[in-house]
């Protein structure tokens, strides 16, 4: 298997030419219906060619979340295929919102579903979940390394939910979110200019001066737009770290759906409006 360049460096570079922008791809039902499409795979299957053909060829990343396209079963499945070898050939990088985690042969069966290069749904990354203890994710981790792929592992998700497993306490006094963070550290040593292995961290969390943010690698950031945070806020939550931030936005672009110039409009504003945040810090 012939490796790409790691996953850092590439995503590093689309976030200088591009801005550091990630756009979800999420179509659920009522999103369908704002767009004046059917829930059934034609609907599936028009919306997802239009954000690609909108935006794939500006924003540095997208992330289609995979449970609305498996929900439609095989059909589902083969759009996602097509959506994501559709962004990629644009000049976007695709991460694979699945977040998934298992043991052993499971997780590392996961992992070939989206990190093996000859696999259908390939992905530049893949989100996944550590919460069976981070040395779950090995297989993904091995396969990732091998392919030039990456992964964002959930540390400090935005849900209310997850506040009962991040914010446990170990007995060495540190909670399990701020655990994930080194281990992601760990995994990133020596990497130029950033490491592969990034963090799911929400951007409506508020000050999270409290934890260690520079892992060396990407800090994937929902929550930007419809649940209320605002590219202004990133330097506030993220700090130092505010470099590797990805920021996605899923309806605050797709609202703006089904016309392409609006959909590209919106990301531009988005993408802009990011970068001026950033730099401003």
């Amino acid at each position: 298997m012939s490796a790409l360049e790691p996953f850092g460096a590439r995503l590093r570079r689309a976030m200088d030419e591009r801005g550091p922008l990630c756009v979800g791809i999420d179509p659920h039902a009522s999103l369908l219906a704002e767009w004046g499409l059917n829930d059934d795979v034609a609907g599936l299957e028009r919306f997802s060619r239009t954000v690609v053909e909108a935006t794939a060829d500006r924003v540095a990343v997208l992330k289609p979340q995979s449970a609305f396209f498996e929900r439609f079963g095989s059909r589902g499945v083969a759009v996602l295929e097509k959506s994501v070898a559709e962004a990629r050939a644009a000049g976007a990088l695709v991460v694979m919102d699945a977040k998934r985690g298992d043991i052993g042969s499971t997780m590392a069966a996961y992992a070939e579903s989206f990190l093996h290069k000859d696999s259908p749904l390939f992905s530049d990354a893949l989100t996944v979940s550590p919460y069976l203890g981070y040395g779950s994710l090995s297989p993904a981790v091995a396969l990732a390394r091998e392919s030039g792929a990456g992964l964002f592992v959930l540390a400090l998700t935005s849900n209310p939910e997850g506040g009962e497993v991040q914010h446990a306490v170990r007995a060495d006094g540190r909670n399990v979110g701020a655990t994930m963070l080194a281990h992601l550290a760990a995994e990133n040593v020596g990497e130029e200019p950033m490491g592969s292995f990034g963090a799911v961290v929400g951007a409506t969390l508020g000050d999270l001066s409290t934890y260690d943010l520079d892992i060396n690698g990407p800090l994937l950031a929902p929550g930007i737009g419809a649940q209320g945070a605002t590219p202004a806020d990133l330097p506030r939550v993220f700090g130092a770290a505010v470099r590797n931030v990805v920021p996605n936005v899923s309806r605050g672009v797709l609202r703006h759906g089904p016309d392409v110039v609006a959909l590209r409009d919106a990301s531009s504003r988005f993408a802009e409006e990011i970068v001026a945040a950033v730099s401003a810090h």
